[in-house]
């Protein structure tokens, strides 16, 4: 793993860690939670869903998407501290990087006290289906993320 490929420790809150502009709640129900009690790890991965369909609306980038549709290309979580049924978590999300088809995103995930329960990222990529091959992310949607999220990728 190179440097560049790690989520930055949130608890540090390095200057290239960014302002998370779109904050998602999450009720953990007891359906997410395995028996151990703490929520499974397979069910942080719709935790970080519901915070990229936050980001797309609040962001306002739905209208300008099309018929253009997107892939998960990677994901990697680092789990910091367990989550227990009836915590509300709160998961905020920023863009952290585009590409020429594809950008990155990264997460944190932390319960009511502020303690980091995990840390993510991910990559998405601009796919067409007809063609089984990704596609360039347009211009006008790359010059939206970078207006709202008020920095140059």
């Amino acid at each position: 793993m190179t440097p560049e490929s790690r989520v930055p420790n949130p608890e540090s809150r390095e200057a290239s860690v960014p302002e998370f502009r779109v904050h998602r709640p999450v009720e953990v129900r007891f359906r997410d939670c395995d028996p151990m009690g703490h929520v499974n790890n397979a069910v942080y991965l719709t935790y970080l869903e519901l915070a990229r369909f936050a980001y797309w609306e609040a962001a306002d980038i739905g209208r300008l998407a099309g018929e253009v549709s997107y892939i998960i290309a990677r994901v990697e979580i680092d789990f910091r501290s367990p989550a227990t049924t009836g915590q509300v978590l709160d998961v905020a999300i920023a863009v952290t990087g585009l590409g020429r088809t594809s950008f990155s995103m990264g997460y944190e995930i932390r319960d009511e006290d502020g303690r980091l329960v995990a840390a993510a990222k991910s990559v998405q990529a601009a796919y067409d289906y007809a063609a089984g091959k990704t596609v360039p992310l347009s211009d006008a949607i790359k010059q939206r993320i970078r207006e709202f999220e008020g920095r140059d990728l």
